[in-house]
């Protein structure tokens, strides 16, 4: 009986997709760079410390087995190291936040991963963050039957400067990379990218319209990723009705 693919996993013998939208335009890369990109996760997921008390990338490893060998709670917050290239691993301020993203990966995969690599996902402004976290929320809530609840996320303020392949503008031409809820073909893209050398890309948002997002495959493209605020998503049981600040008095 063949296996049945779970939804953002790529199914075994789905043709390869194109990286040339038509004949005469390829996919351009272009530099971006964002001093203020946002990015939203769970408040449980705090920064890996590891990242931030190391001083030299090339210590990682050897610090990790040290401490992981005494503390086995490091070992599984700090997650699978080997998912990351030597010459990719950053440390310092920020940095537990930025290397999460690729040392702790879903196995359903993203939009641009199969899940056998991670990708670090943002958005250019605060409000198209909230867009697409909100309906992610709302899928997992909702497939998990979850009774209201209050769900607290941290933003994340994270500077990014690099080359990235642009799909901008492109939904006319890729209209399956821009599906809603199937990721086949964005996978397939999105692993083509990343084996051919690519640094990650830029592309409009699925969930709000003049949106803009990247999808990161290298960590040395980010920095300065730090604490912004806190927001509380408020789900009713059928879906996310209110988006609150949560301040400190």
């Amino acid at each position: 009986m063949p296996d049945t693919p779970r939804r953002g996993r790529t199914p075994i013998g789905t043709p390869v997709i194109s990286l040339t939208p038509s004949a005469d335009r390829p996919i351009a890369v272009r530099r971006v760079q964002w001093r203020a990109a946002v990015r939203i996760i769970p408040s449980i997921f705090p920064a890996v410390e590891l990242f931030e008390r190391v001083a030299d990338a090339r210590d990682l490893d050897a610090v990790h087995a040290i401490e992981s060998a005494f503390n086995p709670r490091l070992r599984d917050a700090a997650g699978d190291l080997s998912l990351v290239p030597r010459r990719d691993r950053v440390v310092g301020p920020g940095a537990g936040y930025i290397m999460a993203a690729f040392t702790h990966i879903s196995p359903d995969g993203s939009r641009f991963s199969n899940g056998t690599y991670g990708v670090f996902y943002a958005a250019q402004r605060e409000s198209t963050a909230i867009a697409e976290t909100r309906y992610h929320r709302e899928r997992f809530l909702r497939a998990t039957k979850q009774a209201r609840r209050e769900v607290d996320m941290r933003v994340l303020s994270v500077i990014v400067k690099g080359a990235l392949h642009d799909l901008r503008g492109m939904r006319p031409v890729l209209p399956d990379i821009y599906r809603p809820d199937d990721y086949t073909a964005s996978q397939l893209l999105g692993g083509a990218l990343r084996a051919g050398g690519s640094n990650g890309v830029v592309y409009d948002s699925v969930r709000q319209d003049g949106g803009t997002c990247v999808g990161v495959f290298r960590p040395p493209l980010l920095s300065d990723c730090r604490d912004k605020k806190h927001l509380r998503y408020l789900w009713d049981g059928t879906r996310i009705s209110d988006v609150l600040e949560v301040r400190r008095v």
